[in-house]
């Protein structure tokens, strides 16, 4: 999906994943992450967003809640982590990262909610009143007024499966009253997802019915004496290119995860501010019959994966497609169009999910200069791990 574009933009990656596996330095299924460009892109969408007056979560589960870089998006002036499972928020919490939004994808379970509170969130999101009520009892216990989001849905609503969940507006009225009076959760704002996606077609980004119902959700609660709504959490392609729309459309919140790494659908038809910073490495494992295989364990199904360069350097490299990948197997190998030399390196370019994979995270920085070096190998989770080590 972004091979062709992060071949032009960022030619150093390229060049140094494949040096990186020549040289034993990385293994196969592993992803290199650019910091120099990441950082950059950070950079970047953080003045936007200021310029706009929108707070920034980052989003790090498509770089498999990696807590290194989290700690830089910290020290930049980012606010905290929007995790998308409670798995994640153990992960923040155990790096003393600071959270600033859950409960939006993944509902806090009733095991780990203490837990989540007492640590300290800014925002919990909530799909039901049982839920608040279970979040009101927590923070009593603990001393604690929280602040919560309702997710809000219609019928209107883009919802993808696997996600299901949220308060139906015509709730709204009914349960507001239950809400105001839990003593301890404090309702300040509304959410939903996806609040943008991408126009292929006319190539732009465009809002979603989603935004129409946070706008509608905002006006029934304002409505209630007892209730400001203070907050529009407009999560989806969070990038440079989206930050005026979130602002214009009365969204105060904005939660980059691709957009970090430059992985956003606008960059595989133009060029958008963000500059791809991430490749997947792998290398030739055998071929067979009219195909070549290379190790897998890092597909992502909705990774809109089509093309791989395979050789020895991006100079002497050929560029090829990836064969059809039954979704219900395990990608223990891809498949490639034609035959290879067994041992060359294998890179790709798509939009991923690494804390879905198996693979592994290098981090590298000075790529930009010509003298990158790896500053820290993770596993799929946020885990540090030792030096060629999977253990």
């Amino acid at each position: 999906m972004f091979l062709d574009k992060t071949i032009k933009r960022n030619k150093n990656l390229v060049k140094a994943a494949f040096q990186f596996h020549n040289s034993g330095e990385i293994y196969p299924n592993t992803y290199v992450i650019d910091l120099d460009i990441l950082l950059e892109n950070a950079e970047i969408m953080k003045s936007e967003a200021d310029k706009n007056n929108i707070e920034l979560f980052f989003m790090t589960k498509q770089i498999g809640r990696n807590p290194w870089i989290a700690k830089k998006l910290i020290e930049m002036g980012y606010k905290g982590a929007v995790v998308v499972d409670f798995q994640e928020a153990l992960v923040m919490m155990e790096n003393n990262i600071p959270i600033a939004h859950c409960g939006h994808i993944g509902q806090i379970p009733k095991g780990v909610m203490e837990k989540v509170i007492e640590y300290g969130v800014e925002y919990i999101t909530s799909y039901s009143l049982d839920k608040i009520h279970e979040i009101n009892n927590v923070a009593k216990k603990l001393n604690k007024i929280q602040k919560i989001f309702l997710k809000v849905i219609s019928d209107e609503d883009i919802k993808y499966p696997g996600q299901y969940g949220g308060l139906n507006l015509n709730e709204l009225e009914g349960i507001a009253e239950e809400i105001v009076a839990c003593s301890n959760v404090k309702l300040v704002g509304v959410t939903s997802f996806p609040c943008f996606i991408y126009d292929r077609e006319n190539k732009e980004i465009i809002s979603t019915e989603n935004i129409k119902t946070l706008q509608k959700a905002k006006e029934i609660l304002n409505n209630i004496s007892e209730i400001n709504i203070t907050e529009m959490n407009v999560p989806s392609l969070t990038c440079c290119e989206t930050l005026e729309k979130i602002r214009t459309c009365g969204g105060t919140q904005g939660e980059p995860g691709h957009g970090l790494t430059g992985t956003i659908p606008i960059n595989e038809l133009e060029d958008a501010k963000e500059i791809p910073a991430m490749v997947y490495v792998t290398e030739i494992s055998h071929n067979i019959y009219s195909k070549a295989y290379c190790y897998g364990g890092g597909f992502y199904p909705r990774g809109n994966l089509k093309n791989a360069l395979v050789g020895k350097s991006l100079e002497e490299s050929v560029k090829t497609k990836i064969g059809s990948i039954p979704l219900e197997n395990i990608d223990y190998y891809l498949p490639l169009e034609g035959k290879f030399n067994i041992g060359d390196t294998v890179i790709m370019a798509f939009r991923t999910q690494i804390f879905v994979t198996r693979s592994t995270v290098v981090l590298v920085e000075g790529i930009q200069s010509g003298k990158g070096k790896i500053i820290g190998r993770y596993d799929s989770q946020g885990n540090l791990l030792k030096e060629h080590s999977y253990e």
